[in-house]
């Protein structure tokens, strides 16, 4: 894998403190009550993982898988959700917890589905933003780092199924998506 990549962007010890910061702030936030963690899948696992062993507060789980990219480098603009959540989150305080926000067209999708369900509160925390992508207009309550617009993997992000288990953020050659 490490062939593929052209640099890395984001160090694995700068991600895993950032993940702490982060967690620092949603435990503050949420020191009152339960909240529930919605993944998006695939990408947001390790994020998610990570995240909840650093929260000092009670953290339910459930996912929702949503597609857009395919295998491609950019959204298709066909948004899929492939798995809704099960789990009643009526009355329920939400953390959407995302890999990465690009043009904020699936968040926007995935916002509207839970908002539908009547949850007490839902907020969103993406380890990854990509501000000069964004289409749509997405209040994000806990942002890890913001980025460039370069095509970006590992840490969960990947190309075509790839990447995923890289322990850092790296930006990917060209060449390997270009083909």
């Amino acid at each position: 894998m490490e062939k593929d990549i052209e640099r890395i962007l984001i160090e694995e010890s700068q991600i895993q403190k950032k993940v702490k910061e982060l967690a620092d702030r949603i435990s503050k936030d949420y020191r009152n009550g339960n909240i529930l963690l919605i993944g998006i899948l695939k990408g947001s696992v390790i994020f998610m993982s990570d995240l909840s062993r650093n929260l000092d507060l009670n953290a339910e789980f459930e996912f929702m898988d949503v597609s857009s990219y395919g295998n491609n480098t950019y959204s298709s603009g066909n948004i899929r959700i492939n798995y809704d959540v099960k789990y009643d989150v009526g009355n329920k305080d939400i953390l959407i917890v995302e890999d990465i926000i690009d043009t904020g067209r699936t968040l926007n999708k995935i916002i509207e589905v839970l908002n539908s369900k009547n949850p007490n509160s839902l907020r969103i925390a993406t380890l990854l933003d990509k501000p000069d992508r964004r289409k749509v207009n997405i209040d994000i309550s806990y942002k890890g780092f913001e980025i460039p617009n370069e095509f970006v993997v590992g840490y969960g992000l990947d190309y075509a199924g790839k990447y995923r288990n890289l322990p850092y953020i790296a930006v990917l050659k060209e060449k390997i998506y270009q083909n």
